[in-house]
């Protein structure tokens, strides 16, 4: 049974050096990153057999990320371990580390002991559980080769019991990016009066060099001057900041106007309503206003033909919050519907079915009986039946309940529902495509969606991290905080963070203290 040893072979290609370090993979990580592989630079990388045997049952889930990732893993294997002796000895990778694939001998003769495996026994005692034999694995490689031993692992109940038989165990901090302190919602920027008043003017003002600095592109700012005179701005680069270029309020086709009601959200308005801009992150807690600014501000660009969108595509990762509820019946947007219920109340908000006498997210009063008379009309259009729909007579649809007029935005193709699942291999063009709950997402699955949007298109990610009910992501290795932290500074991206709740002073006590 010599040669089933994979790394105690006498040819085995595990570098023993004091500056090495040999890391064990559990089967989360290579799902998380197919890539992984080539990411721990020139050190041992081990990969338990039982790894391969979870991988083996995952790669069948045709429609699902995990499946194409464990595929992916094993055609990456395949290519680096091409025959047995490969598989025994172990290769060297072109990082300049060694790759290997370890079978403990101690699970397949128990007569073998060892201080390691009989505190492991003690300990964990089930060994039929593949969590426990990957740790076992491990403490087998750590037994046999100097170099420390590192169990990877995005499993926290793994980590802390592979500590609790004696062998370090950490997270895959690849993707994480960098610990900080807590971000600001935006910087601020000294200037005296004379400036402050010259930049008004202007609407733009070059920076010296001591404050430019430390801005990044399309970052935002508040100038301020020692009489507490403030203007807010927006850093293009090079020095030159440029004024807010956002409208006193925003309108949906028949719905009402809304507008900025502090100054993040006048600062995430300017992103959405700039056309150079062709990726938007925004943080934001609860109530914040990230949902409804966001459809508010596609639907305010996509009412006529001279629109530079062709509509407003809409999609979040379904991942339930408590219990799940099982498999929907129903057609693709019956089934997201529950998903996406959020953009329906925001759709209700921004086009009512009835106008109310005092719209709460008007702009201004309106004065002129000319745009009064004119919302008038923009409701009863939105609520008059279309001739070319039959089941839609008397405002009703063939159930007999009355349609809302958001749900023409939906049958007229101007809304799209979009499922996560089926947008591999897409190519979204000239749509403002809004992805909610993006903190749900891996780096690799952001990725994949933002890879999809062609050129004239834009797409928004918002989310707040703090709120994650993916097991495999946390507040810094998610797919929302690593796209703003990777695309930080480019020119035709963005990021906001909204701190201000809006929606009532109950829900922002509740985001804040509960």
């Amino acid at each position: 049974m010599e040669h089933l040893r994979g790394a105690t072979a006498p040819n085995s290609r595990i570098r023993i050096s004091a500056k090495v370090k040999t890391f064990v993979l559990d089967t989360n990580v290579l799902l998380h990153d197919p890539q992984s592989i080539y990411k721990f630079e020139e050190n041992n990388l081990a990969i338990p057999v039982e790894v391969l045997e979870e991988l083996d049952a995952i790669k069948g889930e045709q429609s699902t990320e995990r499946g194409r990732n464990a595929r992916r893993v094993h055609r990456i294997l395949q290519e680096l371990l091409p025959d047995s002796r490969a598989m025994h000895e172990g290769v060297e990778l072109p990082n300049g580390g060694t790759l290997s694939i370890i079978i403990n001998p101690y699970l397949i003769d128990p007569a073998r002991h060892s201080p390691a495996m009989t505190r492991l026994r003690a300990i964990l005692p089930d060994l039929t559980k593949k969590d426990n034999r990957i740790i076992a694995a491990a403490l087998f490689v750590q037994e046999q080769f100097p170099p420390p031993t590192i169990l990877v692992t995005k499993d926290v109940n793994v980590q802390l019991k592979a500590r609790a038989v004696g062998l370090e165990s950490e997270d895959y901090l690849n993707d994480k990016v960098p610990q900080a302190d807590e971000e600001a919602s935006y910087s601020e920027v000294a200037l005296n009066i004379y400036e402050l008043q010259r930049f008004c003017s202007e609407g733009a003002y070059e920076l010296p060099a001591s404050a430019a600095k430390r801005l990044y592109t399309n970052e935002y700012v508040l100038l301020r001057s020692d009489e507490g005179k403030t203007m807010p701005a927006r850093y293009y680069g090079e020095g030159l900041v440029r004024r807010l270029k956002i409208p006193d309020f925003v309108k949906a086709p028949g719905g009402l106007p809304i507008r900025a009601r502090n100054l993040e959200q006048q600062f995430f308005m300017d992103a959405l309503l700039d056309d150079s801009i062709s990726m938007l992150t925004c943080y934001g807690k609860a109530g914040t206003g990230k949902t409804l600014l966001s459809i508010g501000c596609a639907l305010h660009q996509t009412h006529d033909d001279q629109s530079r969108y062709d509509g407003v595509s809409i999609s979040r990762p379904v991942m339930a919050l408590g219990k799940d509820i099982g498999f929907l019946p129903g057609t693709l947007e019956e089934k997201m519907k529950p998903w996406l219920q959020p953009y329906y109340d925001a759709l209700e908000v921004l086009i009512p079915s009835k106008p109310p006498k005092e719209p709460q997210f008007a702009a201004k009063k309106v004065s002129k009986k000319k745009q009064k008379k004119r919302d008038e009309q923009m409701y009863a259009a939105m609520l008059t039946p279309q001739p070319s729909h039959a089941s839609h007579h008397n405002g009703h649809n063939g159930s007999g309940t009355p349609v809302k007029p958001y749900e023409r935005l939906l049958k007229s193709g101007l809304v799209e529902i979009e499922a996560l699942a089926f947008i591999r291999g897409r190519s979204i063009a000239r749509r403002f495509f809004i992805l909610d709950e993006a903190q749900q997402l891996t780096p690799h699955e952001a990725k994949t969606v933002i890879t999809r949007i062609s050129e004239g298109s834009k797409i928004v990610l918002i989310g707040d991290p703090a709120q994650i009910d993916n097991p495999y992501v946390d507040s810094r290795s998610n797919g929302l905080v690593y796209c703003h932290n990777r695309m930080k500074g480019q020119a035709i991206a963005a990021h906001v963070k909204l701190v201000k709740g809006e929606r009532s002073r109950l829900a922002e006590l509740a985001a804040d203290l509960l």
